[in-house]
């Protein structure tokens, strides 16, 4: 089964090398999978021992075969990674140091690349979806059996803002469903055909299914809190989040745990390709920083304090205040669908600066401190 689960892990350079500082100690990864991060962090760093959790029995089972060669330095455990405090109350020696925390969140290719395991809208298979596929109801139990209002709100949630409501009622309308290859059609009928060129349809639908069926984001928050509080001096804690509803959990919750009068920052620059992941850690008195699997590692932390907006433009935090602070007048709809006339400028009149109309009355943040 082990060889079954293989799966390459994303950010593992970038994992390893936030858990170098840490003190000696033991990492608990709240998601260990296929023991691909677990591995990396014990071959890398031979001060440290690792506790593994991990829900899926497949996947504890393949972990347990990658890390075998480390003998005593790894240990796993069957949980929830919300139940990380207790496992580790009864896994670990009184008096360990508890030198870092781990939690990958999301789904695992090899979860998605079995059909009977029923994540993918790519495979036909039955609609389970569960992590644990021994406990809970399933997406299966979650598709005809709940109200169209609550599927609603799932895909709302989830970012099918616009369609939500139709593809709740296409669901309802289309129960029976056993399976994911019906569950897709019924979604894909359900989108209008000039929208079904921004990806499949059933992406968003399947992970708001997945979500809810394995109660993701309530078990994100319940970990995050022992996954912080158990640190020792000098410990940190390692997110790596997939999409929006994750990393709002992992900002409040790191600038709820920060110490008192310790500075929250997080480095960040956005970039033309969407990134498809993005980590976040906890660093004691140095607060929360956040770099995208895109960024090249040598400019992480350099952008500490800053804002990122679309286009890749980083905006200094006062930049950005003097823009909120400014009122908004808004134009004229006829207006707004013609461009306006160009005025007239004397010969030899510079340019007119296309970014002077929302930036304060100040020095170019870009230019050097010499320049007025």
């Amino acid at each position: 089964m082990g060889q079954d689960f293989a799966h390459d892990p994303v950010m593992v350079d970038e994992v390893v090398a936030l858990l170098g500082p840490v003190p000696p100690g033991v990492v608990i990864d709240g998601t260990v999978g296929g023991g691909g991060h677990a591995a990396a962090i014990l071959d890398a760093h031979p001060h440290l021992s690792l506790l593994g959790l991990d829900r899926d029995p497949d996947a504890l089972e393949a972990a347990a075969d990658r890390l075998a060669r480390f003998g005593a330095r790894a240990t796993l455990r069957r949980a929830r990674f919300s139940a990380l405090g207790h496992v580790a109350a009864e896994a670990l020696p009184a008096g360990t140091v508890i030198a870092g925390s781990l939690l990958d969140l999301g789904v695992s290719s090899p979860q998605l690349d079995r059909a009977e395991r029923g994540f993918s809208y790519r495979q036909d298979g039955p609609l389970d979806m569960r992590m644990d596929p021994t406990a809970g109801p399933s997406a299966l139990d979650l598709v005809n059996e709940a109200r169209a209002d609550d599927l609603a709100s799932l895909f709302r949630d989830s970012g099918e803002r616009r369609l939500a409501h139709r593809l709740a009622r296409a669901i309802v309308s289309g129960r029976p469903i056993s399976t994911t290859s019906q569950l897709a059609d019924v979604v894909s009928a359900a989108v209008p055909a000039a929208l079904r060129r921004r990806g499949h349809p059933a992406r968003r639908v399947f992970q708001a299914l997945r979500i809810a069926v394995n109660e993701e984001l309530n078990e994100l928050s319940a970990a995050l809190e022992p996954a912080t509080g158990l640190l020792g001096v000098g410990g940190r804690c390692v997110v790596i989040a997939y999409h929006s509803g994750e990393d709002r959990i992992v900002k409040a919750a790191f600038a709820t745990q920060s110490p008192a009068g310790a500075p929250v920052r997080w480095a960040c620059r956005a970039y033309a390709e969407p990134c498809r992941s993005t980590a976040w850690f906890w660093g004691g008195p140095q607060g929360v920083r956040r770099r995208s699997r895109a960024e090249p590692p040598g400019r992480f932390g350099a952008l500490a304090g800053a804002r990122a907006v679309r286009g890749g433009i980083v905006t200094p935090p006062a930049v950005a205040a003097a823009r909120r602070s400014t009122p908004r007048v808004a134009p004229d709809a006829r207006a707004s669908r013609r461009p306006a006339p160009a005025r007239p400028r004397s010969a030899g009149a510079p340019k007119a600066d296309p970014q002077a109309s929302f930036l304060p009355r100040c020095s170019p943040w870009w230019s050097s401190s010499g320049a007025s």
